[in-house]
């Protein structure tokens, strides 16, 4: 028996806030919440989980390089930094591995600055605008990426 494919989920700045942030953009679930039902919908794909969230861009462009060998894939969810960081493109750009970027919001039907994302060229694919359930989408695109890979 193979072992499970591991899984980074990433999660940016203030996504430590949900629940409480604006949630009638971003829902009332919390990290946590989002944390647990992950880790649910791994066991049953056959994946594992390492679930993170940093407010700092540093260390997630630290676990991002980590990640290179060690994981079989990376759902990221970098808040605000999606649209400013091209540290983070070119920590994933490293990666040979399936990229989902993910945001609860629908990123293009918000305000203008959002709809430009600097690490979707990284990605091998984007979900938005589904809310918590981005994270099920997300991890059954994995599953389908990694199983035709």
């Amino acid at each position: 028996m193979a072992d499970p494919s591991s899984v980074l989920i990433l999660n940016g700045p203030n996504l430590n806030m949900l629940g409480v942030r604006e949630p009638e953009i971003y829902g009332r679930e919390t990290l946590a919440d989002i944390d647990a039902a992950c880790k649910q919908k791994a066991k049953t794909l056959g994946l594992t989980v390492d679930f993170r969230q940093s407010n700092s861009e540093a260390e997630l462009v630290t676990w991002i390089q980590e990640a290179r060998g060690t994981q079989d894939a990376v759902v990221i969810n970098a808040g605000a930094l999606t649209h400013t960081s091209v540290a983070l493109l070119d920590a994933l750009s490293i990666l040979d591995v399936p990229i989902i970027e993910l945001h609860l919001s629908n990123i293009y039907a918000r305000e203008d600055f959002r709809h430009r994302s600097f690490i979707a060229p990284a990605a091998s694919g984007v979900i938005c605008g589904f809310g918590a359930a981005g994270y099920d989408l997300a991890l059954d695109a994995v599953q389908r990426l990694l199983a035709n890979d």
